[in-house]
């Protein structure tokens, strides 16, 4: 699909529910005694990956006709036997944070995925999961397919998170449920903590507290949840395409309702305001113990930064689409301390290098990171095609790359884009048609 430079952009629209909590929202409900109900739920494929996992270990999850999620859960310990193959497609959280699920359940799963998945390390969670008893046998270099058998009762552990991952602190977590006595992960550096609030929503015995600089998070095991009304805010990573999106295209003003703004996901904002971006915060709310806003972006003139490297956990899955904000910036912005990137469903750095300098970008590849040259503002090149290497985030960008590129910017295929923003290029026409 080609994305050509475009007008300015205008009015209001809202994006899918938030990824991360929607696949939470579906394993703590099947974890829990009774009915629970789910508003927002994010459909991309994704998400619907994990439902059918649930179901298939033994939650009945249904959909109505309003887009209301019902699940109807078997309780912690309660899981089943799954009689085939788990198939993730392209969903890294929903692998490692179900891997976590079984670990402390006497069970066994095989997990499979699509071919980008089957790239990705799984060794982070294979770690802390066997030091609980879980007994992992992976494909060569720690990666999908896997098979996993449980042990319960589990071993509880305190355990140290090696690396920034809300993920592998999500997984640790979720194996302490049924396991006995308390397991206690210890984070040197803050993640996104929609797990933390919600286990401690649906009933969790859970403590967080900071302990000489680090967050030591607590859950006691053998718990028993509460079914839960859950509503889903708006994806902050989701809402970071059209927002850039009005950032870089003269003339436009954009506001994205119901946002999740929960401040472990923020960091995208905290820099683009730093840049100079105009960027307001309205109708600041909390909806099912999470802080919601209505965003409003205007057309901005970016300057570039240095991006403080410890921002990095709270926007490391917007970094792609910060890259092409800083291609139209006056100047050099900095970003480094990524090397999360080099592992995500695509390695983003190398993959967003190569599309941006294909489309007139000035880029410096780094180890962790990448040094961008900005246009001053002015439009790029385009006129090329670039490869999304089966990523998401990567079409989305060059798709919004595109909106003020000379010549249209090309993504060989974006089909991926339905794992997480199904109506993503409907969004895109709607904000160009002019507003009455």
């Amino acid at each position: 699909m080609s994305f050509a430079r475009s007008g300015p952009l205008s009015g209001t629209a809202r994006v899918p529910g938030d990824k991360s909590i929607s696949h939470r929202a579906l394993m703590l409900s099947a974890l829990a005694v009774g009915e629970s109900r789910i508003d927002g739920l994010l459909e991309g494929e994704d998400v619907l990956a994990t439902a059918a996992a649930m179901r298939a270990m033994g939650a009945q999850i249904e959909r109505s006709a309003d887009a209301i999620w019902t699940v109807s859960g078997v309780g912690v310990g309660g899981l089943l036997q799954p009689e085939q193959a788990l198939d993730m497609g392209n969903s890294g959280t929903s692998t490692r944070l179900l891997m976590g699920l079984v670990a402390s359940h006497p069970i066994t799963a095989t997990f499979t995925g699509d071919v980008s998945l089957s790239r990705r390390p799984m060794n982070r969670v294979i770690e802390p999961l066997s030091l609980m008893g879980a007994d992992v046998t992976a494909s060569p270099g720690g990666r999908l397919p896997l098979m996993l058998r449980g042990l319960c009762p589990a071993v509880p552990i305190v355990y140290r998170l090696p690396v920034a991952s809300a993920q592998v602190k999500s997984a640790v977590l979720l194996a302490g449920l049924n396991a006995p006595g308390i397991t206690r992960v210890i984070e040197p550096v803050p993640t996104r903590d929609h797990s933390e609030r919600m286990l401690a929503g649906f009933g969790a015995e859970l403590t967080v507290q900071n302990e000489s600089g680090e967050r030591h998070i607590r859950v006691r095991g053998e718990a028993e949840l509460r079914p839960q009304q859950i509503v889903v805010p708006g994806d902050p990573s989701s809402a970071a395409f059209p927002i850039v999106a009005a950032l870089i295209v003269p003339g436009s003003a954009v506001t994205i309702e119901n946002v999740g703004v929960n401040p472990t996901r923020a960091g995208l904002y905290e820099v683009l305001r730093m840049m100079g971006a105009e960027i307001a915060f309205a109708s600041a709310r909390e909806v099912g113990g999470e802080p919601v806003a209505d965003i409003t972006a205007c057309f901005s003139s970016l300057s570039g930064i240095d991006v403080p490297p410890e921002l990095a956990p709270s926007m490391i899955d917007e970094f792609p689409v910060l890259f092409v904000a800083a291609a139209f910036a006056h100047g050099r912005t900095v970003m480094r301390g990524l090397d999360e990137l080099r592992v995500k469903e695509s390695d983003r750095i190398a993959t967003m290098a190569e599309g941006l300098r294909a489309i007139g970008a000035r880029v410096e590849e780094l180890p962790d990171g990448m040094i961008v040259e900005g246009s001053g503002g002015e439009p790029l090149a385009g006129g090329a095609t670039v490869a999304s290497r089966l990523d998401h985030r990567i079409a989305m960008s060059f798709a919004v790359a595109g909106l003020n590129s000379l010549a249209p910017v090309e993504i060989d295929d974006i089909s991926p884009v339905a794992t997480s923003f199904p109506g993503f290029t409907q969004l895109l026409s709607d904000l160009q048609q002019p507003q009455p």
